[in-house]
Parts: structure tokens; C-alpha cells; sequence
């Protein structure tokens, strides 16, 4: 090999054995692991720290927690991933002080200490906190869907149950016909295939038996949807037209400037449209401010909620969505102008619709407006097919008029909603691998997901301030 860089012979003996912390970089994000898992008051958190007086002593749950935020931090989630590299990894032996804990003792102390995990999370934006992260006091919201150790073949909602009971049936009929065919051919030839076909349609009638049991469950179920695999995944439409999967709802707070979590919650409700106070006021409290300033998209615009928020002391930046039955050419209720001190609107002809009456809808109480001039107005064509075209306020609606304006006034606050809320769902959807979750049910999902929050915000922290500063910051 001469000419090449030559390695030491792996046989060779030293006389002065070379130390672990020899081989840990300085800068190395596993020294920051360590000292902030050493400075958490483990007890206080819900840890067990104190020994058993019988049996076989256990692992400290400090341990168990550096090995399972190293293996979060380095895309190593599977607890027999885990084991393996306790026994090769030398940072890991430098972690855990050499020890190798078995895949199932890893995976009980997941299990077993969900909430307790979860609040490690939390330590750590308290300590993002005091390193005055999150000055600017500006969030983004937004949720995203992870999937679940569910196969959308073992969920069922009521559109799929039906569906599948008519492929079946359709199916049977199919088979009845070409046995009927089959009878008119050569009795060798028909006697097989006919056999075979009678042996299909007699699976198929015991899958529709099995569906049909599974069909009563469904119905008793709250949102008329089961789950065999993971019984709390729920089937939820994503982005692309006409697609879905079966997981779970990950809604987030992400500070503007630096791209950190600051609160996050998994939900099994495919929508966001009563997340934003939620949201908003975790991220408000995790950050610590009396004010907080909050932008997301239109599927969280719901007028109570937005209401709520601006009673928090939280300002909403969100669009509203175009809704409600208007014919394409027709004027939608944007076209009509509100006079505040009248109480009344104007229409694109220049005529006043008047308050006629109060109404309770939803829960909620609307006031109705309408003109009587609509019955001989010269562009009524272009603004309803009835006789009157009625519109319809929120008690509340001057809340919504104020967040319109103020979003007119500041369009740049959705463009960083998006530059802001999609980086870290890009990073922990590539970091979780495409199964994204490997627990199962919302309550170990959730200590799941809080594990790869807490192994991002230690990787932004340590790419923002560095390892010596973030480890100086701890032990302060």
C-alpha cells in the first residue's frame, strides 16, 4: 500500500489506553446532550430516579433519556436500531458510560414515561427563553399530516365501506355470469373453472360478513370511522386533489426569526379550524409575553376563534375564505360595502340594504340586511336569482373587518408564514423516514413526535448560538 495514507495496525497495543472523551469532538452536539439532560430535575419532571429495594437494579433515567435524544438527534427512532448502536457508537458509549441497554428495556422507558418526555420538550424552549430566542414574539401556525402505522387498507369511514361492499357485490355478480358461461362449455373444462369461480365468491361472502361486523363498530364510533391497526389514526384528506392517508393532524408554532418550535400538539382531527386560539395560546405562554403576534392560513379563519384571540391579547394575521353559494358572474358579499355608523350596506348599484332582523345560527347571532329596491334594480342578474339578495353579519364581524384591513396593510406577513412554518415540517418528515410515526395510539404518538421537536430545536439552537455557548448557557 505504499504511496496511500496508511492506518494503524488494529492489533497494536498502546501502553497509556486512550480515554472515550479522546474521541469526542469539542464541538460535538453530543456534549450539549449530556450536560442539559445532567442539568433537568429528572424528579420533578415525573422520572423515576429512585432505585427499587428489590430485584434487578435498573438503568437511570438519565441514561435513557440521553440515549433516546442522542438516537431523535442522529434519525436512529427504532429502539433495535438503538441497542445496536449502544454497543458500536463511540459517542453513545461516551453518553451512556458504555452501557447497552436491550431493545425492550429502550422501548418500555418510550413507553412508560410519555408525559414526562414530553415535558423535557418544554424544558428546553424555557431555556431557548431566557437565550432571548424568541424576542420578537411572532409565530406562525400551521398543521400537517404524518401517517400512522396504519395501512389505509385496515381504515374505514363510511364512503369506504360502501364503496368496498359494492366492489364486492359487483364482483359476485361478475363470477355468477361466468359460471353461467362456463356451464355451456366442455363439462371437464367447465366443472374446473366453475369450482374455482364458486370458491371466489364464497371468500368474497365471507369478507362481506367480516366487513359487515366491522360496519356496526364503525357506526358506534363518535366520527363514524375505526381503525384496525392503530385505533385512534383517523383517514384525512392532504393537499393533493382527491388524496388522503390515515395519521395523524401535527399542528406546530414556529418563531419567525429563528424557525424554532415553540409549542406543538397531535391531534387525530383532520382539520385546523379550531386550533388557532389552542395554538396561539401554548406558543404565548411557552414564549412568556403578554402579547403575541400570530399568522397562518385560512383554513384556521373561524370567527370565534379569531374573536377569542384578539381577546388574549394576540394579533391574527390569517385570509379569510371565499365561501358560501354565489353563481360564477354574481356579486359576492366583498362587493357589498358596510356603513358602520348606519348600520347599514351599499350595494354595487349604490343602494342601501337595511337591518331587518336578528337571528341565532350555529350558535352564533347573525343580523339580516336587504334592500327593497331589489325587485326592480337594473343589474339584479348579476346579484341574485331570489327575490331579495339578503346579507348576512356576525355580532362580531367588525373583529374580522380589522384583521382584513390589517392583512391589506401587511401582505409580507403571509410570505413569511410560509417560509416559516414549512421548513420544519420538511425537516422532520425527511428526518422520520416515510412511515413517519412506529407508535401507536395518540398518546405515544404524541411522545413520539415531542422526542423529534425536542432533537430539531437542539439542532437549531446548537446551529444558531454553537455548542459552547448553548453548553455555557445550561450550566449558567
Amino acid at each position: 500500500m505504499s504511496g496511500f495514507i496508511e492506518g494503524e495496525d488494529r492489533h497494536q497495543a498502546t501502553f497509556f489506553p486512550e480515554r472515550l472523551d479522546d474521541f469526542i469532538a469539542e464541538d460535538s452536539s453530543v456534549r450539549v446532550i449530556d450536560v442539559f439532560i445532567d442539568d433537568l430535575d429528572l424528579s420533578g419532571l415525573g422520572f423515576k430516579v429512585v432505585p427499587s429495594n428489590t430485584g434487578r437494579p435498573a438503568y437511570h433515567a438519565s441514561t435513557m433519556l440521553k440515549l433516546y435524544v442522542y438516537g431523535y438527534l442522529n434519525r436512529i427512532q427504532s429502539s433495535r436500531r438503538l441497542e445496536r448502536e449502544a454497543q458500536r457508537n463511540v459517542e453513545l458509549m461516551w453518553l451512556t458510560g458504555r452501557l447497552a441497554p436491550d431493545f425492550k428495556t429502550i422501548a418500555d422507558f418510550r413507553r412508560n414515561h410519555g408525559k414526562a418526555i414530553r415535558l423535557v420538550g418544554r424544558e428546553f424552549v424555557m431555556l431557548c427563553r431566557k437565550l432571548n430566542l424568541f424576542a420578537d414574539a411572532f409565530v406562525a401556525i400551521d398543521g400537517s399530516k404524518f401517517k400512522a402505522v396504519n395501512n389505509r387498507d385496515r381504515n374505514f369511514t363510511r364512503a369506504k365501506m360502501k364503496r368496498r361492499l359494492q366492489q364486492i357485490d359487483e364482483s359476485i355478480e361478475r363470477y355468477l355470469g361466468q359460471i353461467a358461461s362456463a356451464d355451456r362449455q366442455d363439462a371437464a373444462i367447465a366443472e374446473q373453472k366453475t369450482q374455482r369461480l364458486e370458491d371466489k365468491i364464497e371468500a368474497l361472502k365471507k369478507e362481506m360478513a367480516r366487513l359487515k361486523k366491522l360496519e356496526v363498530r364503525m357506526l358506534e364510533a363518535q366520527d363514524n370511522q375505526i381503525s384496525l391497526t392503530d385505533p385512534d389514526a383517523r383517514s384525512m384528506a392532504t393537499s393533493g386533489r382527491g388524496t388522503g392517508m390515515v395519521g395523524y393532524n401535527v399542528q406546530t408554532a414556529v418563531d419567525t426569526k429563528h424557525h424554532m418550535i415553540v409549542a406543538h400538539e397531535v391531534t387525530n382531527v383532520g382539520h385546523d379550524r379550531y386550533q388557532l386560539l389552542n395554538m396561539s395560546e401554548q406558543a404565548k405562554n411557552a414564549i412568556g409575553v403578554e402579547k403575541l403576534t400570530v399568522v397562518a392560513d385560512r383554513g384556521y379563519f373561524k370567527g370565534p376563534e379569531i374573536l377569542a384571540c384578539e381577546k388574549a391579547g394576540i394579533t391574527t394575521y390569517l385570509p379569510k375564505p371565499q365561501t358560501g353559494n354565489i353563481t360564477k358572474g354574481q356579486f359576492a358579499k366583498r362587493d357589498f360595502i358596510y356603513i358602520a355608523k348606519d348600520d347599514e350596506y351599499q350595494c354595487p348599484a349604490g343602494e342601501r340594504l337595511i337591518w331587518r332582523f336578528r337571528v341565532e345560527e350555529h350558535g352564533q347571532t347573525m343580523n339580516k340586511y336587504w334592500s327593497s329596491s331589489c325587485t326592480h334594480c337594473s343589474i339584479k342578474a348579476q346579484c341574485t336569482t331570489g327575490v331579495y339578495r339578503r346579507v348576512t353579519r356576525w355580532e362580531h364581524e367588525a373583529v374580522l373587518d380589522t384583521l382584513a384591513e390589517r392583512l391589506d396593510k401587511e401582505p409580507e406577513r403571509m410570505r413569511s408564514r410560509r417560509q416559516t412554518v414549512e421548513h420544519p415540517f420538511g425537516t422532520l418528515k425527511t428526518w422520520m423516514g416515510y412511515s413517519h410515526f412506529q407508535m401507536r395510539t395518540l398518546k405515544h404518538v404524541s411522545t413520539e413526535m415531542s422526542l423529534h421537536v425536542l432533537a430539531y430545536n437542539l439542532k437549531r439552537a446548537i446551529s444558531i448560538l454553537g455548542v459552547s455557548t448553548l453548553i455555557k448557557a445550561v450550566q449558567a
